[in-house]
């Protein structure tokens, strides 16, 4: 293990082991592996029908193979099991990929694919007959595949039983897999961290994709004070590189690695694959990203999926875009999937996939892959402490003109975004940084910006969120101070939020058994839930007001659902106890006429200053874009030598 808590020491980044996939010269061009065939997940905490399905009879799967009994199929047409061929005929040069596997019995193999509507057909077949760990072949053309469609194998038996092992897809390749490098944030998240280094440490194979695992440490709570470290840090030997760093969030986190993978000559610099420390990882992302990586026709930054970690047959979303001066993350690209169950079937009957290609704007960082030439072209991502940070890294490579490919197939588990509470200390950040990527990204309409956070506010005030609607106004006031805001990594305004916060008390979750137990408390909180939206929004706002500013509700109090917790329905309580999105506890919200007129006043004033003062704040960030970017500001924040 190399340890580095302060250093830039070009040694963190060895060159990566060679591809393993080593033709004989009768072969022709080199092959690169582009993902393997599994049959089952990383762990049984993930539903193995996301890799292959028994369509008929029975099979028994495993990591690696699966074994299928007389009068059966299995087919590999599933998230994790097809072959891309849209993404690979857009994006990558391309022009067929081959199939091997090692079979044994009786039975048939058939290559599969699909155009845009989902029709199937057969591209290659091969019959066995009580083989012998026999290597089959198959070869399917990337050339019908621009709008739509991927390829899969069907395996079938009929009277006898098949085995089927070990498969590869692999395309040819005229130039060799760039260096790549893995790195993780974390802080104070141990056994989430570990785990995840434990999974890349059980996966040779994809573990030989990368060079250096850059762990960058900034909690309190240490991976290396933990007795299980040794063990998983022995594992990974001589690839892991062990930073600690104060806390400067995971903007700093993640660049640190970035910073380290950068150090030295173009040639001695690697790619990158962002990865946050709190994934349940599946190691093949490793080698998905970094082949097609290396194979596309122009440096692309390609991000990997996230699938909901509690609804783990759940894909997050599958191509995205932001509208950024509505500070709106997460929107959906026409014809992308979003939440969609990957073990379901649409209409007609047939598995939910994408099929038709759809771009994506930017990917987020819970795991993704940066050519280090994009970071040469652009510079480093902008020290923004949490949030923000990836999507105004990929808007800048995007107008610089490199695209970002979000690789289906290529995924990780992460925390559900739905159960995560709005109502945090980070919506901070998401504000404040939404409106420096809006500065640097987009004209800056303050009639525009200004209008919808006006709008959000007064949501806020009639439904009591006046710890949220504080954060929200210092993170406009934080804006308008300029890019000086930024010098220290914003660790400095991390505190602060948290203090200004803590003199809210809705801002508290609270569990359930503090709710009372006495005849009385449970008559008082029981469940109101909402009724349909106002079909006339901006006067049902009106009534609310009147009832804040009158002291006037229809409920005196009640119990209402995370999901029922609509600003025209929590306005209509005097107070209000609101389930937390997480469902581990409540909120109590209780109104005060006096604060939300304060906060109010305090509002009109904030939002006169952004419409006034917001363009020529804007034209700052931009003018000093390249210095908050550059290498020498993150050796400064760092507080290392880069000479």
């Amino acid at each position: 293990m190399l340890r580095t808590p302060d250093s830039t020491d070009t040694s963190v980044n060895p060159p990566a082991p060679a591809e393993r996939h080593e033709p004989d010269e009768s072969e022709g061009p080199a092959r690169l592996l582009a993902q393997r065939g599994l049959f089952y997940g990383p762990s049984s905490l993930v539903p193995e029908d996301l890799y292959s399905r028994v369509e008929r009879g029975a099979a028994e799967r495993d990591r690696t193979g699966v074994r299928i009994e007389p009068n059966s199929l299995v087919s590999t047409n599933t998230y994790f099991g097809r072959f891309h061929a849209t993404y690979w005929q857009r994006w990558t040069a391309a022009t067929e990929v081959e199939v091997d596997a090692v079979v044994s019995g009786t039975g048939r193999v058939r290559l599969m694919a699909s155009d845009t509507n989902k029709v199937w057909r057969i591209v290659a077949a091969a019959e066995l007959t009580d083989a012998k760990e026999r290597h089959v072949r198959l070869v399917g053309r990337i050339d019908r595949f621009v709008d739509g469609g991927g390829m899969w194998l069907e395996l079938a038996t009929e009277t006898g039983e098949l085995s089927v092992t070990d498969v590869r897809w692999s395309v040819a390749t005229e130039r060799p897999l760039a260096r790549t490098d893995v790195v993780i944030c974390t802080f104070n998240r141990v056994d989430d961290c570990l785990n995840t280094m434990q999974a890349l440490a059980d996966d040779p194979l994809a573990l030989s994709r990368v060079g250096t695992i850059h762990v960058v440490d900034q909690g309190n709570d240490t991976l290396e004070s933990r007795p299980r470290f040794a063990g998983v840090a022995a594992a990974l030997g001589e690839q892991l590189n062990y930073v600690r760093q104060p806390n400067l969030g995971g903007a700093a986190g993640f660049t640190r690695g970035i910073f380290n993978a950068m150090a030295g000559e173009p040639h001695e610099q690697a790619d990158i694959i962002i990865m946050d420390d709190d994934v349940l990882l599946e190691p093949e992302i490793l080698i998905r990203l970094t082949g097609f990586a290396a194979s596309t026709t122009h440096p692309t930054i390609v991000g990997g999926q996230m699938l909901n970690l509690l609804h783990p047959a759940q894909l997050h979303i599958s191509a995205e875009y932001a509208d950024i001066e509505l500070l709106r993350v997460g929107i959906p690209m026409p014809g992308a999937l979003h939440e969609a169950n990957l073990l379901g079937v649409d209409k007609e009957g047939l598995p939910v996939n994408q099929e038709r290609r759809v771009d994506t704007e930017y990917n987020g960082w819970w795991s993704c892959l940066i050519p280090a030439a994009i970071v040469r072209a652009i510079g480093y991502p902008l020290p923004l402490f949490f949030q923000w940070d990836d999507v105004e890294f990929g808007y800048r490579a995007r107008a610089a003109g490199f695209p970002t490919v979000s690789l289906p197939g290529a995924g990780v588990w992460h925390a559900d975004f739905g159960w995560k509470d709005w109502d945090e200390w980070h919506r901070y950040f998401n504000m404040r940084n939404g409106l420096i990527t809006a500065a640097l990204h987009t004209g800056f309409s303050t009639r525009r910006i200004v209008g919808r956070l006006s709008q959000t506010l007064s949501h806020y005030l009639v439904s009591m969120h006046y710890g949220l609607s504080a954060t929200m106004l210092t993170a406009i006031e934080d804006f308008l101070k300029g890019p000086e805001i930024l010098h220290d990594g914003s660790a400095a305004a991390a505190a602060e939020i948290r203090r200004i916060r803590a003199a809210y008390p809705e801002t508290v979750m609270h569990p359930m058994r503090e709710v009372g137990g006495d005849k009385k408390d449970f008559r008082e909180v029981q469940v109101v839930r909402a009724a349909n939206p106002p079909g006339r929004p901006n006067l049902t706002w009106l009534k609310r007001l009147a009832f804040l500013l009158l002291e006037r509700a229809p409920h005196r109090t009640g119990f209402v659902p995370a999901g029922d917790a609509h600003w025209w329905h929590v306005s209509t309580f005097e107070k209000a106890l609101v389930a937390d999105m997480s469902e581990q506890g409540f909120r109590v919200r209780t109104r005060d006429r006096k604060l939300a007129l304060q906060l109010a006043r305090r509002g009109a004033r904030v939002m006169r200053r952004l419409a006034v003062e917001g363009p020529g704040v804007a034209a700052r960030y931009r003018a000093e874009m390249g210095n908050l970017t550059s290498r020498a500001n993150w050796a400064r924040l760092y507080g290392v030598d880069d000479q």
